[in-house]
């Protein structure tokens, strides 16, 4: 049995709100109702799995969303993403982002270390029946499953990828923390080509999955090993912006909580609008709104003005020129009042650009036209999908062939579409998990999904 997630993106807690250890519990308890449920055999037996594969698909431990690469303790940071990997003050800094996401984490991340111990399913009778147990994953009667989890890296994460011996000991306190598989002492796969294990899996299961970041230039180089647009967008725009505010501006504090919510929006350029919104709603001086609009303004300024940034030809993957992109961004340009309809509009036309769906890019790949897979899954974009790709006749049976995303377990703010004028956002949070069976598992089903959405609380 192979089960996918992605997206989880732990932070080191300054930034916006992480996941929190309950889901993870309710993930386990899960693990085991998919563990039994894959027990049941096309024959109609009960016959126990004894192992289950979890993938995790990328932007897990979530590097970039750190202010760390501004400053420490009060003391300013010149290391950014995009500086020299081999650097040993890079290196430092991969290495304390990391160690304090892992901390942040820990009591999550002891979830999934402990999964071999505590996804349990019940005995078999010698009838191929379930033997008489508790129902509860503690109890007597049951057996475990041994868990193996796999570490694949995305566009948030790729700091894992860079090959070394600095690396490998990062990656070590990773894997000793997570209960991970994937060996420390090189990079963590990006490619399933990397990993044998992982393309062992795959062709097991009948699955392709990658990230999904590579169909992203804004977040995709060409190399997985260097610093890409995004990177600069969150750390210089995104990160700066309310750990800047904080400082300059005596805000209250549900403006203060608020803006930290910010790396929850998708895509970026909506951010400006919701600033907006946030301001309208608890911060009623418009002298103070105007001093944190002039200090967003003013990081938008230098984040054009980076070289790393206006080398990017990548930048023309949404906006036309850098003068677009600044129409977009700044409360002075597309935020200001009368052109608010005219930007909504754009925002519209750029999100669907940005996020549209990648099954094309998957009805692209080796494994969809080889038949290989019959499932190809990428994560990335955040939106949980299934689109039907192909069906045909092979070996006088049927080969349905489905696209996935696996989504995402972040909250999530969205701009609301009746009246987007009046700038209001609904808040929400995302689960979604993939499974997966090889041979006469769940009766012989090919998968199972599961994608679920909680509402914010009033507030």
């Amino acid at each position: 049995m192979l089960i996918i997630v992605s997206d989880l993106h732990f932070t080191d807690g300054t930034s916006g709100e992480t996941v929190r250890d309950g889901a993870f519990k309710l993930f386990r308890d899960e693990l085991s109702d998919l563990a039994y449920g894959a027990s049941w055999r096309a024959n109609g037996k009960y016959k126990p799995v004894e192992d289950l594969h979890l993938i995790l698909l990328g932007d897990v431990l979530d590097v970039i969303r750190s202010t760390q690469w501004l400053q420490v303790k009060g003391i300013q940071s010149d290391v950014r993403p995009w500086g020299d990997q081999q650097s040993q003050p890079f290196i430092d800094k991969v290495g304390a982002i990391t160690s304090a996401i892992l901390h942040n984490n820990a009591e999550s991340l002891a979830t999934l270390k402990n999964l071999s111990e505590t996804v349990t399913i019940p005995q078999a009778t010698m009838e191929g029946r379930p033997a008489a147990a508790d129902w509860n994953p503690d109890g007597k009667g049951r057996q475990p499953v041994k868990v193996h989890i796999h570490y694949m890296v995305g566009n948030h994460d790729w700091f894992f990828h860079l090959p070394g011996a600095p690396y490998n000991q990062i990656r070590q306190t990773i894997g000793e923390a997570m209960g991970l598989t994937t060996p420390a002492n090189a990079p963590f796969p990006h490619d399933p080509s990397e990993s044998a294990p992982i393309q062992q899996i795959y062709s097991e299961h009948r699955v392709f999955a990658r990230h999904g970041d590579i169909y992203d230039s804004f977040n995709y180089d060409g190399d997985r090993n260097k610093s890409s647009l995004g990177d600069a967008i969150v750390v210089e725009l995104v990160d700066k912006f309310a750990m800047q505010v904080s400082q300059e501006v005596n805000l209250p504090a549900a403006c203060v909580a608020g803006l930290r919510e910010i790396d929850n929006l998708r895509p970026t350029f909506v951010i400006p609008v919701w600033v907006d919104s946030l301001l309208k709603r608890t911060c009623p001086d418009t002298g103070l709104q105007m001093q944190v609009k002039a200090v967003w303004d003013g990081l938008v300024d230098y984040l054009l003005g980076l070289d790393f940034v206006r080398k990017h030809h990548s930048f023309f993957h949404l906006f036309d020129n850098v003068d677009q992109l600044e129409w977009a961004l700044k409360f002075s340009k597309g935020v200001s009042k009368g052109n608010f309809s005219r930007l909504y509009a754009w925002i519209a036309e750029k999100s669907a650009t940005q996020d549209s769906s990648y099954y094309p890019q998957a009805a692209a790949e080796g494994a969809f036209k080889s038949r290989a897979a019959r499932a190809i899954v990428y994560g990335h974009t955040h939106v949980y999908e299934m689109v039907p790709l192909d069906s045909l006749v092979v070996n006088n049976a049927f080969l349905d062939q489905v696209y996935f995303n696996s989504g995402t377990w972040r909250p999530y703010h969205q701009l609301s579409r009746v009246h987007p004028e009046q700038e209001e956002f609904v808040k929400f949070q995302l689960m979604t998990y993939l499974a997966f069976f090889k041979d006469d598992e769940r009766g012989g089903r090919p998968f199972e999904t599961w994608s679920g959405v909680l509402g914010a609380r009033p507030s």
